[in-house]
């Protein structure tokens, strides 16, 4: 059975950090680029940042760089996004996504989400 469990979002305050995690069971973890996206209430779910399957590769969205760090420890099969300096307009759902592509198959899951609000 395949999860992907997100945890750690909460309630800061501007200026303030997070660490999100994202515990992976049930396939071969990896094997997976893993990406955070996010959800801002009436948005669209938006990409934060990825990390190639052996973690050598990272990519951010414009408005995280400098704030936000992607990282992964295949051996504990969790992802994790450091978020520092948070703003307001961090606010949102953060989803874990792992994807994968062999051969003409796509494996693509998600988490259900961990709500992150940043007010003061």
């Amino acid at each position: 059975q395949v999860q992907l469990v997100e945890s750690g979002g909460g309630l800061v305050q501007p200026g303030e950090s997070l660490r999100l995690s994202c515990a992976a069971s049930g396939f071969l973890f990896s094997s997976y680029v893993m990406t955070w996206y996010r959800q801002a209430p009436g948005k669209e779910r938006e990409l934060v940042a990825t990390i190639t399957s052996a973690g050598g590769l990272t990519n951010y969205a414009d408005s995280m760089k400098g704030r936000f760090t992607i990282s992964r420890d295949n051996a504990k099969k969790t992802v994790y996004l450091q978020m520092n300096s948070l703003k307001p307009e961090d606010t949102a759902v953060y989803y874990c996504n792992a994807h994968w592509l062999s051969g003409t198959t796509v494996y693509d899951y998600w988490g259900q989400g961990t709500q992150v609000t940043v007010s003061s």
